[in-house]
């Protein structure tokens, strides 16, 4: 378990409270230098390059299991009976991760080799299904990976505060479940004002042209409920709850600091929390974060390399998510 340091950092100007869950400082030091990865834990010249090749056929095929799999658990539903929907429903619930974790890869363009496909991909296959811009996304979320916690950071309001009280946790989570975050953010995404901006309504346009071909879909295949049910209302609901577990459990109380272990949680995953919160890897968030030019399928590799280097010790990682998140509401 993670032991935690006694200061916090405030933002003055907007009495900001981080670092609440940061790790005590003198946990942690220098790994050790090895034939693939150096003390501060990134990665050797040649363990770099094999960390960072990409496998486009295995990429495409994950991309074409993904929707197959997607349209499988309706067709299942709607031929099952009514007790087959809310089971549909959580596991729609988890589409919408694996959606939004595709997509993340190929904001890092490290979905295909080629430039120009990853970022049609990425856009039409993968953001605007999930009501994403991809290259918004890709702004931003550079931000994020330059300096965690620093001034551009995008997802503060997520990470600051930590940790909260168990009512604290349970209102935003109440607030998740029942889509009042959902709505409040899809209202702003479509706000009047940001249909005045060119490249702004282009985007929104494209993401309206998605969404009705998906529900003139489901209204053509006999079956007009799919679409808001099954396929809306998860990703108001759902799925919000699992991207607030899942965002602080990455980054939930911590600090800016030019050590990753500060800036960054590690947490064993278990086969049902990487099954839905974390699908394609995405747990191993901490080597991610050490090194973002890394491909999903190589962080596991990678996460060993660090662990064996000493980079990551026993201490520092949590348990279990479960384990993170009692901490992150303690009060």
């Amino acid at each position: 378990m993670v032991a935690h340091g006694p200061s916090i950092a405030y933002d003055s100007s907007a009495a900001i409270r981080l670092g609440g869950m940061a790790p005590a400082q003198e946990l942690f030091g220098p790994g050790n230098a090895t034939a693939r990865v150096r003390s501060d834990g990134r990665p050797t010249p040649e363990f770099r390059a094999e960390l960072r090749k990409v496998s486009n056929v295995r990429n495409a095929l994950t991309i074409v299991l993904l929707y197959a799999q997607t349209i499988a658990i309706i067709v299942v539903a709607v031929n099952s009976g009514w007790w087959a929907w809310p089971i549909a429903f959580i596991l729609m619930g988890r589409a919408h991760a694996q959606f939004a974790a595709m997509m993340h890869e190929a904001a890092h363009r490290l979905l295909f080799t080629n430039k120009k496909w990853n970022d049609a991909v990425g856009r039409w296959a993968l953001g605007y299904i999930g009501l994403v811009s991809t290259d918004a996304y890709r702004r931003v979320h550079m931000a994020h990976h330059r300096r965690e916690f620093g001034p551009e950071e995008p997802d503060l309001p997520l990470y600051q505060g930590y940790p909260v009280s168990k009512e604290s946790m349970r209102r935003k989570l109440t607030r998740d479940v029942t889509g009042q975050t959902g709505f409040r953010l899809l209202k702003s995404q479509f706000a009047l004002g940001r249909w005045k901006n060119p490249r702004q309504r282009k985007v929104l346009s494209s993401m309206l042209a998605v969404h009705s071909v998906l529900f003139a879909a489901s209204i053509l295949a006999g079956h007009p409920l799919v679409y808001p049910l099954l396929w809306i209302l998860p990703f108001l609901t759902l799925w919000r709850v699992i991207n607030r577990l899942r965002s602080i459990a990455e980054h939930g109380g911590l600090a800016a600091s030019s050590d990753r272990r500060i800036t960054t949680h590690c947490v064993r995953m278990d086969p049902i929390t990487r099954f839905f919160m974390a699908p394609y890897q995405l747990g191993y968030h901490l080597a991610h974060h050490v090194d973002s030019g890394v491909p999903f399928r190589s962080l596991p590799k990678y996460h060993r390399a660090l662990k064996e280097s000493g980079y990551i010790i026993d201490a520092y990682e949590y348990k279990s998510y479960p384990a993170l998140w009692k901490a992150l509401s303690a009060g």
